[in-house]
């Protein structure tokens, strides 16, 4: 079985060092999974991190790069108390070792004393303190005996290099003592060996003169009720001997009764959920910009990337985004594996232009015609585009973008390809708005802040971190996505976030910031028809999350203001999206796929 360590930094410096040294404590086979702790102030909101994580994220994946041992998905834990959400990826991964930076003796180690590490952590636990540690040279290894012994040495032999150890033996009376020549002929490193019975602490700082390093077993047991608290004797060596200190506890049979079971997070808010999720799950198009690093993800993953281009009229526009993406995604680089466009019945070139730069064009009205029929709206063509696509990971890109850049591609596929849990990223960025003769830098989004995040907030506020809702760049697994109903119209990208939060959880989701979009602005009355069919999209969804009838007795058509030169008056429009089954739920796809038919 592969063993795994799991690697608690809580600063972001030098954590070459850090892998270093997991790598010398790792078995032939092995695996080291880096996890960063920013630790927020309790009178603070955890979206406070958000910066912080970006920074960790690039630092951590960087030095991920450099050790065949890494595992790729690094995480940041933003939390008041990180290291808690740390021994959740070791319960998670079943972690054989947890290695901890322990910043000061003296204060929590991410939120969490030594002894509730200990206590919580279902495998061996390592914290070392200082970093005098990074340049090996001779070990001061004091020990009681017993279950630390296996785990002390190997910790002392990773520290000391080429360096000498010296086994000082704190006795034990209570404890049968260990043979001290038998761990000698077994540990060659093993120099001398000193055995004190009383003034363990003056003890080990008498003998720590000509190391550079103390490794010391953590006690097993609990001080007894009513005893008078002393400073613990790990604190005091580390005070007294200004060296680093590193403090190990084996998990045996004789401490597994202390273990306390996996942390199960039940008195946590729901604000301070989405803040955490905000920190973490937030990230930057910048993070993803080495294509090279992207490319090699996906070639050892085998993961295929498709991108689909919906089109509606776009013949200004849509040669610049084939142009943009195809050059830098797939000619210069074959990060992306497919690009196609998925066409409404434009009545422009906008066909003919995507024909020419030598993509396959789909009109979605012909696509599954003779089976599912079809209907008019972007939620259509992207539903059927999933039929027309190979990709494992599916991305669609706007086709009216006028500042079309590689990041509104790679800021998608980056998490995806860096992080397992995540099925689902959606983009957001700076819309800026044309009024008159202004540009006005953040005036887009109009129904996304009058209509979508109010919604969100007010009936899913687990979403409410999510800046974008209905923003028309964003990708998904396609063994995610097709599992997903799809609206039909302009309800398309509000039920796709419900029914992913719905059916894969929060943590499942992620955004990225995209820098700025430019696109032609939508007049307002298209805005009010398009505000009208996510009302009703929202709607549906709160009918079964709160088990309401609202829908049956709504109108579904809207007077339209119309004001001409020559007209003033109202314009009835039926406005209403039709909810597709899941894709996996048509035959001809689930036979494409050979994937069972749900």
């Amino acid at each position: 079985m592969t063993y795994h360590i799991v690697v608690a930094l809580s600063d972001a410096q030098d954590p070459e060092d850090w892998i270093a040294l997991a790598a010398r404590l790792l078995p032939d086979e092995g695996e080291i999974h880096l996890c960063g702790m920013i630790a927020v102030e309790a009178e603070k909101s955890l979206s406070e991190g958000a910066l912080a994580a970006r920074t960790w994220r690039d630092v951590l994946y960087q030095a991920a790069k450099h050790d065949a041992h890494v595992n790729d998905e690094v995480e940041v834990h933003v939390d008041y108390q990180p290291l808690s959400r740390v021994l959740e990826v070791v319960n998670e991964r079943h972690a054989d070792l947890l290695l901890v930076q322990w910043e000061n003796v003296d204060h929590e180690i991410g939120g969490m004393s030594p002894e509730d590490v200990f206590e919580r952590a279902p495998c061996d636990v390592v914290l070392v303190n200082g970093k005098g540690w990074k340049k090996r040279g001779n070990v001061l290894l004091s020990l009681r005996g017993g279950p630390n012994i296996t785990l002390g040495v190997r910790v002392a032999q990773a520290l000391a290099g080429d360096g000498s150890i010296t086994l000082f033996h704190a006795a034990d009376h209570r404890r049968r003592a260990p043979d001290l020549d038998l761990i000698r002929r077994a540990v060659p490193q093993i120099a001398r060996t000193v055995t004190a019975e009383t003034s363990i602490a003056d003890g080990i700082v008498s003998e720590s003169v000509r190391h550079k390093m103390v490794v010391m077993g953590a006690s097993f047991r609990k001080p007894e009720k009513g005893a008078p608290e002393s400073p613990p004797i790990f604190a005091e060596v580390s005070h007294r001997t200004g060296m680093p200190v590193a403090l190990v506890r084996a998990a045996n049979l004789e401490a597994l009764d202390m273990h306390a079971p996996a942390i199960i997070r039940t008195d946590e808010s729901l604000s301070v959920r989405v803040d955490r999720w905000f920190a973490e799950n937030t990230f930057h198009s910048g993070e993803f910009s080495d294509l090279r690093e992207l490319m090699n993800l996906k070639e050892k993953k085998g993961t295929t990337i498709s991108i689909a281009l919906p089109a509606l009229n776009e013949a200004k526009t849509v040669g610049g985004v084939i142009d943009t993406l195809k050059k830098a995604l797939m000619d210069d680089l074959p990060l992306v594996d497919e690009i196609v466009l998925i066409d409404s019945d434009s009545t422009d070139d906008t066909v003919a232009i995507a024909q020419s730069k030598g993509i396959p064009t789909f009109k979605h009205p012909e696509i599954l015609a003779e089976s599912v029929g079809t209907f008019r709206g972007k939620g259509e063509a992207l539903w059927k585009s999933l039929h027309v696509t190979n990709g494992d990971i599916v991305v669609w890109v706007d086709t009216d973008i006028t500042n079309i850049h590689p990041r509104f591609v790679y800021g998608l596929i980056g998490p995806l390809l860096k992080h397992s849990r995540i099925q689902y990223v959606k983009g957001f960025y700076a819309r800026p708005i044309q009024v008159g003769d202004q540009i006005q830098a953040y005036g887009g989004g109009r129904v996304t802040e009058l209509v979508a995040r109010p919604l969100l907030n007010l009936f899913y506020p687990e979403l409410s971190g999510i800046l974008q809702p209905l923003s028309g760049e964003y990708a998904g697994r396609r063994a995610a996505l097709e599992q997903l109903p799809f609206f039909t119209g302009y309800g398309v990208e509000t039920g796709m976030l419900l029914d992913m939060h719905e059916r894969y959880g929060l943590n499942a989701i992620a955004q990225t910031d995209l820098e700025k979009r430019v696109h032609h602005n939508q007049p307002l009355v298209n805005l009010s028809k398009m505000a009208f069919a996510i009302l009703q999209v929202f709607f549906a969804r709160i009918e079964s999350r709160y088990s309401v009838e609202l829908l049956q007795r709504a109108n579904r058509s809207m007077k339209l203001v119309i004001q001409e030169p020559e007209r003033f008056a109202l314009d009835i429009v039926d406005i209403g999206d039709v909810e597709r089954t899941p894709m996996i739920t048509v035959p001809e796809y689930a036979a494409r796929y050979s994937t069972k038919t749900v």
